[in-house]
This record gives C-alpha cells, sequence and structure tokens, in this order.
C-alpha cells in the first residue's frame, strides 16, 4: 500500500490532464457559407494563435468543412485566435476568436468573391492526416448530425456504434463506457442530448483502463446562451413489419416512443445555462418459443412489454474567466415483463424485471494558467435490479430439446458507487503533459440471492426425460444476503511530445488495483508515435503498444463472500431421483455443499495490445488508413472445479465432504490479431460517411470468470477459436444528400459467423455440467451462418421559421427507417448437442424487416 500512496501523492503533485470536454481545453466550433447564405461543404479552415510568447508556440490547426459547411476543433486552449477558410475559386476569409473557460459561440465565415473579414464555428471531428496522439483516423465517430440522419434501431446509439469495437478488447465487465471523460454505467440522458460519440479515439491513452477498441466515449451536450430543443416521436407496428421467422403468423408488436431535450440560457446567459432531457418508451412485443419435446415440436408466443422512463437535467455557472462547474442529475427507471421467456425455454420460465438508477454528477473546471487545466469530476449514484421468476415450480432443462418449470429466480441487486476523477494538463513547448487520479468504481454492493430454492434438474436428452433419469439435481438454499464495498483505482501520467513538426511520440504509465485481490504491482507503460515520413503531411506511420489490466467485478467477489460465509449453500445431486431427487431418509442438509474460492495464485489479468499502421489523407475530407492489430492476453480469469471426480472412471469427488469446489483461476489465455482498413469522409459529393473492413482471427482457452472446461483435469480442448470470433467483418454508417432538405441514410453490417460447440448430450464426467464434447472434438468446432443487415432511413426537413440567427432554423424532420430492409433471416442460439432433434438449428432469430415512422422537430 506504500507504493499505492506514494503514486497517489505522486499524481496530485504532478501536472495531468483534464477530461471529457474540457480535456486540453473546449471546442470551437462554427459553419462556413457563402454570400447567398448556402453551406459551403469541402472548405480548409485554420485555427491559428494570434500571438505567442517566445518558445510557448501553439502549433496551428486544420481541418474541413463537412458536408452542411459545419466545422469543429477540439482542445483549444484560452487565448486569442484567428480562423481563415479557404475554397477554390472565392477570397479567403478571416475573422478574429477569443476562447475562455467556456466553448466560444459558434461563428460564421462567409466565403465571397471579394474579400471579406467575418467569423467562424465548428461541427465535425478532424478528417486531416494529423501526429497528435489522438489524431488516429481509424477513429469511428459520430456527431449529432449523423446520428440524427442514420437509422438507429430504438435510437439505441451507443449499441449502433459499439459494431466497430473489437470484442478482444473488452474486459471481464463489458464495455468501458466514458460519458464526458468520466467511467459511467450509463450515459445518463436522452438519445437527442447526445453530441458525438467516438470509439478508439487515443488508443495508447494512459488515461483510461481500456484499449481504444474496448470503450466508447460519448460527449453529452453542454448548455447554450439560446434556447434550443428537439422533440422526437417514433412508432412501431407489426402492420408495418414482416413475420419472425419462428412465428406462424404475425402477433402484436407495437413500440411507442417520446424523447427530447431542452437548453437554453439562465438569466441573461452569460454566466449560467441549463440542459434537460427526457425519454419514455413503451413496447409492447413478444417472445416466440420453439422448443422440441416428447411429443414432437412446441411453438408459443410470450407476451414481453417493457416500459422505461428516462429523466435527466444539468446546470452550468461559470464562476468567472476561468472557473466553470455544472451539476447533473439523472434517474433512470425499467419495468420488463414476460422476459427470457423463448427459443427453447416455455412460458412458465419467464421472469418480471424491476430496474432503476439515479445520479448526480459534479464538474470544477479550472484555467489555472494559460499552460495549466485543472477538472474535478465527482459522481454518486444508486441502482438496484430486481428480479422474480412467474413460477416457483422446480426447473426441468432437457439439453438442447426444451427448458420446463420456473425460472427459479429471486434476484434483488442494489449498489451505491462513487467515481472521482482528479487531474490536471499542462502545455509548454512541444510538450503536453498529462497526470491525475481517477476512481472508476468505488461502491457498496448488496446481493439478496434467492434463485433455484425450488432445485433445477437436468437432463442429457429426451430419451432420459422420458425414462426420468436425470443426470444432475441443483438446488440452493440458505441464507442468500451479502453486502460489501467494492474499490477499484487508477492513476496516471503522460507526455505527449512533439519532436519534430513531423514526428510525435507520447509515453505514459498507468498504475490498477482493485481491493480483495492481494496484486498490487500492477503497472501499465503505454507508448505511441506518429511519424509523417519525408514531408508527406497528407500520410501518416503511426504504432503503439501499451498494457492493460482488467478487474473482475462484483459477481465474483459476491460469490467469494457467500461461500466463506457458509450461510448459502448450493448443492450438486449427480444421478438424482425424480421428481424426487433424495431416496427413502435421505435429507437436502446431509449432502455435500459447494464451495468457492480464490487460487493461491490468481491475480488481475493483463492484455498487451500493439498496433501499426498508415494513414492517407486522399482527398480534402476524405482519409484512409490500414491498421494491423494484435493482443495477448495473459492470466485470464477461468474456473475450475478442483473436487470433480478423477479420470479414468470419474465415478466419485476425491474429497466426499465438499461437493464443486469452485477454483477461480488466473490460466487462461488469448491471441488477437486483426487488419482493419478504415474510409473515413466525404467519399463522393453527395456521401458522408465511415466504412471498416476487418479481416482477423481471435483465439483463447476460456470464455470468462464463469467459464468450466469441459473437463476440469484436462485443458487441451479448450484452446480454439473464441467465441466472439469472426473472420471478416465489414460496417457501414453513411448519409447520402439528396437535395436542400432531404436525405438518406444508410447502416450496413455483414459479417462470417461465430463458432459455437459440439456436445456429446452424456455427462461423461460426472461433474454435473453436462458440457462434455465428444472424444477428440475440441470446443467451438462448429460454425453458424453469416449475418446480414441493412438499415435505411429516408427523411426530409421542413424548415417551419427562420430564426434571428443564420443556419439556426426552427426544423420539422418526418422519416421513414427500414430495419433489415432487405428482410434476411439472421438466426442465432445455434444448439450444438448431437442427441437433440434440433442439433445444428437455432431457437431463436433477429428480428425481420421492420418500419418505423418519426416526426422531430427542433429549434
Amino acid at each position: 500500500m506504500r507504493v499505492v500512496w506514494w503514486l497517489c501523492v505522486m499524481a496530485i503533485a504532478l501536472p495531468g490532464v483534464a477530461f471529457g470536454q474540457a480535456e486540453r481545453g473546449v471546442v470551437a466550433t462554427g459553419v462556413v457559407v457563402d454570400s447567398s447564405g448556402g453551406v459551403v461543404p469541402g472548405a480548409a479552415v485554420d485555427l491559428t494563435p494570434a500571438a505567442s510568447a517566445p518558445g510557448t508556440e501553439i502549433a496551428s490547426r486544420h481541418t474541413t468543412t463537412d458536408s452542411v459547411g459545419n466545422f469543429r476543433f477540439e482542445h483549444v486552449m484560452p487565448g486569442r485566435y484567428v480562423v481563415r477558410a479557404v475554397l477554390d475559386g472565392f477570397d479567403p476569409t478571416t475573422l478574429k476568436l477569443t476562447v475562455g473557460a467556456r466553448a466560444p459561440a459558434a461563428v460564421r465565415l462567409t466565403l465571397v468573391v471579394a474579400g471579406v473579414v467575418q467569423s467562424a464555428t465548428v461541427t465535425s471531428s478532424s478528417l486531416q492526416a494529423d501526429t497528435g496522439a489522438s489524431g488516429n483516423l481509424d477513429t469511428i465517430a459520430a456527431d449529432q448530425k449523423m446520428l440524427e440522419s442514420l437509422p438507429v434501431f430504438d435510437e439505441d446509439y451507443v449499441g449502433m456504434m459499439s459494431r466497430f469495437l473489437d470484442a478482444s478488447a473488452i474486459g471481464t465487465n463489458g464495455v468501458a463506457l466514458v460519458v464526458d471523460g468520466t467511467e459511467a454505467n450509463s450515459v445518463g440522458v436522452s438519445p437527442s442530448a447526445i453530441q458525438a460519440i467516438k470509439i478508439n479515439q487515443d488508443p495508447y491513452s494512459a488515461e483510461f483502463s481500456r484499449p481504444g477498441r474496448g470503450r466508447i466515449e460519448v460527449i453529452t451536450k453542454a448548455g447554450s446562451e439560446a434556447f434550443h430543443g428537439t422533440a422526437n416521436v417514433l412508432f412501431r407496428d407489426a402492420s408495418m413489419a414482416a413475420r419472425d421467422p419462428f412465428a406462424t403468423d404475425k402477433t402484436p408488436d407495437q413500440k411507442r416512443t417520446f424523447e427530447g431535450y431542452l437548453s437554453g440560457p439562465i438569466g441573461d446567459g452569460k454566466r449560467s445555462s441549463f440542459v434537460a432531457s427526457g425519454s419514455r418508451i413503451e413496447q409492447d412485443t413478444s417472445a416466440f418459443v420453439h422448443a422440441v419435446g416428447v411429443d414432437g415440436l412446441i411453438q408459443g408466443v410470450v407476451a414481453n412489454p417493457t416500459r422505461e422512463t428516462d429523466l435527466s437535467g444539468s446546470v452550468s455557472f461559470q464562476k468567472s474567466d476561468k472557473t466553470t462547474m455544472t451539476f447533473r442529475v439523472s434517474y433512470e427507471a425499467d419495468t420488463q415483463a414476460g422476459a427470457r421467456a423463448g427459443g427453447l425455454t416455455l412460458p412458465e420460465g419467464a421472469v418480471h424485471i424491476d430496474s432503476g438508477e439515479s445520479q448526480v454528477f459534479y464538474t470544477l473546471n479550472t484555467i489555472i494558467s494559460s499552460h495549466l487545466l485543472h477538472q474535478t469530476a465527482i459522481r454518486y449514484g444508486q441502482e438496484f435490479d430486481d428480479i422474480k421468476g412467474v413460477s416457483a415450480a422446480p426447473r426441468v432443462v432437457v439439453q438442447d430439446s426444451f427448458i420446463a418449470g420456473g425460472a427459479q429466480q429471486d434476484w434483488l441487486r442494489t449498489e451505491h458507487h462513487g467515481t472521482l476523477s482528479d487531474a490536471f494538463t499542462w502545455t509548454r513547448a512541444n510538450h503536453t503533459v498529462k497526470a491525475g487520479i481517477n476512481i472508476p468504481d468505488w461502491s457498496r454492493r448488496r446481493f439478496d440471492d434467492n434463485t433455484n430454492t425450488a432445485g433445477t434438474f437436468y437432463f442429457s436428452n429426451l430419451a432420459d426425460y422420458e425414462a426420468a433419469l436425470p443426470y444432475a439435481f441443483i438446488q440452493q438454499q440458505g441464507n442468500g444476503h451479502q453486502a460489501f464495498l467494492e474499490k477499484v483505482l487508477g492513476l496516471f501520467a503522460q507526455d505527449e511530445i512533439q519532436v519534430t513538426p513531423d514526428l510525435t511520440v507520447a509515453v505514459g504509465l498507468r498504475y490498477y488495483w482493485q481491493n480483495y485481490f492481494h496484486d498490487n504491482d500492477n503497472f501499465a507503460p503505454r507508448a505511441s508515435a506518429a511519424w509523417a515520413p519525408f514531408g508527406l503531411s497528407r500520410t501518416i506511420v503511426r504504432g503503439g503498444l501499451g498494457l492493460f489490466y482488467d478487474r473482475s467485478g462484483p459477481l465474483v467477489i459476491n460469490d467469494l463472500l457467500t461461500s466463506r460465509a457458509g450461510l448459502l449453500r448450493k448443492y450438486v445431486i449427480s444421478d438424482p431421483g425424480y421428481p424426487d431427487p433424495l431416496g427413502p431418509g435421505e435429507s437436502l442438509e446431509a449432502q455435500a455443499s459447494n464451495v468457492t474460492e480464490l487460487a493461491p495464485d490468481a491475480h488481475i489479468p493483463s492484455t498487451l495490445q500493439y498496433s501499426v499502421g498508415v494513414e492517407r489523407q486522399v482527398g480534402k475530407s476524405t482519409t484512409v488508413a490500414v491498421t494491423y492489430t494484435g493482443m495477448r492476453g495473459y492470466s485470464l480469469f477461468l474456473s475450475r472445479d478442483v473436487n470433480a471426480p478423477l479420470p479414468p472412471l470419474y465415478d466419485g469427488r476425491p474429497d466426499s465432504t465438499l461437493g464443486v469446489l469452485r477454483q477461480i483461476e488466473s490460466r487462461g489465455r488469448l491471441t488477437s490479431q486483426s487488419l482493419q482498413v478504415t474510409l473515413r469522409g466525404r467519399v463522393t459529393r453527395v456521401f458522408n460517411g465511415q466504412l471498416q473492413y476487418s479481416f482477423g482471427r481471435a483465439r483463447n482457452n476460456t470464455s470468462g470468470v464463469s467459464w468450466f472446461p469441459a473437463n476440469d483435469y484436462d485443458l487441451s480442448g479448450e484452446w480454439a477459436r473464441a467465441d466472439f470470433d469472426r473472420e471478416h467483418a465489414f460496417e457501414g454508417l453513411g448519409t447520402f444528400r439528396l437535395g436542400a432538405a432531404t436525405q438518406f441514410g444508410v447502416s450496413a453490417s455483414l459479417s462470417t459467423g461465430k463458432p459455437y460447440s459440439m456436445l456429446a448430450g452424456e455427462d461423461l464426467y460426472s461433474n454435473a455440467r453436462g458440457t462434455a464434447r465428444p472424444a477428440g472434438v475440441p470446443r467451438n468446432s462448429l460454425v453458424g451462418p453469416h449475418y446480414e443487415g441493412v438499415d435505411m432511413r429516408l427523411s426530409r426537413d421542413f424548415t417551419l421559421r427562420q430564426r434571428s440567427k443564420p443556419n439556426d432554423p426552427w426544423v420539422l424532420t418526418v422519416g421513414l427507417d427500414a430495419f433489415n430492409v432487405l428482410n434476411h433471416t439472421n438466426f442465432t442460439s445455434y444448439l450444438g448437442t448431437v442427441t437433440s432433434p434440433l442439433f445444428g438449428s437455432a431457437t431463436s432469430a433477429f428480428p425481420p424487416r421492420r418500419l418505423q415512422l418519426s416526426v422531430r422537430t427542433k429549434f
């Protein structure tokens, strides 16, 4: 711990980095128009400091306007600047811009035949070759205008962008979500209050816990000096959809969404502003049962209504020219009935889910000097999940045939969590030094686990079910209440050095610490470089490598603490009777119960990522990047029953006083390599978007901390294709401008099939898991079909009233979305049990073609 405290002191003492929108200053935006007021796409825009003290020169910034004339510069430090717009056929236009603690108002530059001095603004990521550490051109980004023009299912912007993530880079707790510079469990605002979403921005930054392709960065809208707002209404109905491939006829399916946001000044708006957002989602849909029983095929429909309410509000105060603070509160509440039924699970296996989250978020940004910026961000939240089965009957699982009885779910999780980010940014000459401390998780977690209290019977196949011969019965008894404090700490320091105008090098170090794991030496070095060879300003060679540590997540800690306390007992009975698992005179309490423990040598997993690529600006606003990325995973989590029946007979546990002795180990590994080709920008006169093709392979011998090998004493057959492995994948997002007010958006996703395992349909190793494979067959030896999804959106804008400010009208947008427009059937949940009548087939599919109507008003 002395090392941890020493690093804390060092991080606070050193200058460092700011977070979110103030990471290195503020955002400056604008629009370029011609003398008639029409927008000018493809214009070159320069942002140049008006003056600098000797030895403190700040480099000029360059970008191009997007398809609607907007431009954007991020991380602009306070000072006086000159903005200049240039386009062939027009005289250059310049204006003066002063930047303080708050983002300046958007500026407007007019290009005319005769020279005119005007003003400027910015809105779209720079699409020019840049040797900055965060200027990599294989970043996937979507700003507000693109998000509004694309077909986005259920307005799930984060879900749509997550298609571009690399599953090899995702940690045990899933995708790292970074909202306004700090890690969060949810975005916390409605979709229309999102300003931009980015993936793979600065992939080797020491500031973040996960690599660029393992995290999603969301920037929310800030308050404004004038009133702005959006109101959305979306409607979808089964009458406008194709029939589900597992349904004999169309079933009721309707969704109604009401969503919007409002921002504006408080008082005169010079010092204070607000943002409010909210959404209400009402969906009445169905899940489809596709199973097989002793009498043949079982099909049915399970009603699955959901209701969701999200509200948020924030207030920003500028205390002085150098200090700004923001307060935000948010509230979310969701209910879902009939969940988890469908596929092999019969209707009585459904559950009811209630969940909710409320958060308070505070940030303080202070400009200490023209070279030093400080930000503190604090988040406190409460959340809960309450899951209950609709039936209390014992559960019956017939492997890859059907699942009957109750869900055996009675689970309550509550959480009080806090996060802290405190950092500085110091810029001097050719150095930008960042250092700080962030606590992504400091949570009091409570679990009330009353699952499986009536027990579950497991059958290898339908024949055994008819003969009443289950291979296992598992039941849980006792007190499932557990509360604990989970602590995660991160420290970082990084220096980005402009070695020459054509070469930038960034070196950094991050430190990880988590309680419950006696593993205190988790130092993760990071380094990257970008070079424009031989003065070729449009071509950048970029490379980097970094070490990234994972964290266990709360479920593992809960299992360990519950097992140590001995209050909650889990029993596994092999070859039980049915429907009474115990023989005459036997009691459940007399049976050996399960134990969970941490292996003596267990420690936090780590991943080494390295990459090299070439980026090329091929037009004024078009870029292409080719990047090779490799990953190596070390000491990955897996579970193993170290008291499993011994080979070769597998007929008795070594310690008869114990049941399953689950040992959580750090002996998994991973290798992954991929080649990505990314094309971004205004590819043609009418098309603006981003296209990415990936070819890759991923191999591992674990599927996560809760995963067990088929044979606890032999892991040789587990090294195989990873569950998420896709050799070929294509993702595309883009918009076609069909006129001044009409847009056509396209989202396409194509990929080869993911693997799944062949199962023997017998409990060959007597471990009561039913995951044994036929002799000599490795894990994930079977492959499912390819995925093909194409979504389209046609929208048209109607100007209701031209407001006093140019390029800021009151607009009504009417849109028609078509999801899976080709109505391609994308099956999922393939069954690999060789004894199942459904072997090699699927039990569910992604939604068929669905149409959606939307109306949006924006001012």
